[in-house]
């Protein structure tokens, strides 16, 4: 997928606070959401990263963003991790399991010859369209942070129509309102 793409329709099974659940392109009307993927659960980088994003969890809610991790594990090894790494029980956020690789395809983050993802991070808006995309590979990590900072200024965006975010824009910061004016002054 790629920017102001819609987000494809699907159902999947999700390990959540403890119960499985089913979860919908329906379920994301109207709010927004990201999707965390990773390559497999019990593995090296993955928890260190679904914990970081665990820490924001809170203030990503505050922020009305739900965010689901999804791997092509099924949500019974979701459940599984869970239970047995201390790191992984911190996740409050769905964990989508996708087995049979429709969401890792679909955002075009499958990797056909090993069958898992790549690490992928896509913000969707409240309308369904995709508004962050960012794949790396599997040996690179993601911060957190500045995923909390990319979903402030996508955020401010969407609410104040003919501005813009420059570099390293944080909340409170001066943006740009492009214009003829701008232009060979930045």
């Amino acid at each position: 997928m790629k920017i102001n793409d819609s987000l494809v329709d699907f159902t999947v099974e999700a390990y959540h606070q403890g119960a499985f659940k089913t979860v919908k392109r329906a379920d994301l009307a109207g709010k927004w959401a990201v999707f965390f993927f990773y390559p497999a659960d019990f593995t090296f980088v993955c928890p260190t990263e679904l914990g970081d994003v665990a820490d924001k969890y809170a203030e990503l809610q505050k922020m009305g963003v739900e965010v689901y991790s999804v791997s092509t594990d099924t949500h019974f090894v979701h459940k599984a991790w869970h239970d047995a790494s201390d790191t992984i029980k911190k996740i409050q956020y769905p964990m989508l399991a996708d087995p049979t690789h429709h969401l890792t395809r679909a955002f075009g983050v499958h990797i056909d010859e090993e069958g898992i993802a790549y690490r992928g991070t896509f913000l969707i808006s409240p309308e369904g369209k995709i508004k962050i995309a960012e794949v790396h590979d599997n040996g690179i990590g993601r911060n957190a942070d500045e995923l909390v900072r990319k979903i402030q200024a996508a955020q401010f965006v969407a609410a104040h129509p003919g501005e813009v975010c420059p570099a390293k824009w944080t909340p409170g910061a001066a943006t740009l309102k492009p214009g003829l004016d701008l232009v060979g002054k930045i």
